[in-house]
């Protein structure tokens, strides 16, 4: 997944998330009520990393909400950056469930308790089926917060669909120390998918050059314009989860108009939009 302009449409995705946060929560009350009324370990543990993921597509509604809003005399570039914080902050989230889910599969792993197998399956069952259907809101969009949102909830659906497997396994054989074991195995998966997506957000908020653009073929497609000489100071950096920006300083023939290189300038911002960056700032100098 690039860091491109070119996405879905935005609008949609609110209600979206709107959906998710209402669906999540109605299910976080379901799964801690039965956790709480059998003793259930991996129920409450699965319910403290659907509130964690909630929490998360609420930071990420925020965000969506913060870049909409018009640049001010402060904050001149605007909020739209909000949506790559809230990434961030989205895979932090998932790190400190991770984490707590491991810290009680470890415990559990060396004193298990019994559980009502039967009704952890039906109600992670349950929970398979909303997190399936929460991550399906956010499939088909390739904006990094909706991608950050469809990995929490494609997470909890294998979360959910390991205490599933685990509670069967447990009514059938009464090995209670098979729902420990699953719930590491799902913990290295998590992990593993959230790694990339917190590696891509910790670089765009680091004002990295976004990736999928290469900053080497941008420069050389600026110097293959003729009357372009030289370029200097060349910086790409994102806005947003979907905006992309570019600084950089042209050193031009001497012999050029002043229209000339206007032209050249306007044909380095057409040039550029092809590596997917939209807002451009030139400097000229004329060198000898």
């Amino acid at each position: 997944m690039h860091n491109h302009s070119h996405s879905a449409p935005q609008d949609n995705i609110g209600p979206r998330f709107l959906g998710g946060i209402v669906l999540n929560l109605i299910f976080v009350a379901v799964e801690f009520g039965y956790g709480v009324k059998i003793n259930s370990l991996s129920l409450l543990a699965d319910a403290w990393h659907n509130l964690g993921d909630v929490a998360g597509l609420i930071i990420s509604l925020f965000a969506i909400k913060m870049a909409a809003k018009q640049p001010t005399q402060v904050y001149t570039y605007g909020f739209s950056k909000a949506t790559i914080l809230a990434s961030l902050a989205n895979c932090i989230l998932l790190f400190i469930a991770i984490s707590s889910m491991g810290h009680e599969a470890y415990t559990r792993f060396f004193h298990p308790e019994p559980t009502s197998g039967s009704i952890v399956s039906w109600v992670a069952g349950i929970g398979v089926i909303i997190n399936t259907a929460t991550a399906m809101l956010f499939m088909s969009n390739n904006e990094l917060n909706s991608r950050a949102a469809y990995l929490h909830m494609a997470a909890d659906a294998g979360v959910s669909l390991a205490v599933l497997l685990g509670g069967l396994l447990i009514s059938y054989t009464g090995i209670d120390i098979i729902d420990p074991i699953l719930g590491m195995l799902v913990c290295v998966v998590i992990l593993v998918g959230t790694l990339n997506l917190f590696r891509q957000s910790l670089r765009l908020s680091l004002d990295g050059v976004p990736e999928g653009i290469d900053i080497k073929l941008v420069e050389n497609r600026i110097l293959s314009i003729p009357g372009v000489t030289a370029v200097d100071h060349l910086h790409i950096w994102a806005l947003s989860t979907t905006r992309n920006a570019m600084t950089a300083h042209l050193m031009l023939d001497p012999a050029l108009s002043a229209e000339q290189q206007e032209s050249i300038k306007e044909r380095v911002r057409l040039e550029i939009e092809q590596e997917h960056v939209h807002h451009c700032i030139l400097e000229t100098s004329l060198v000898e």
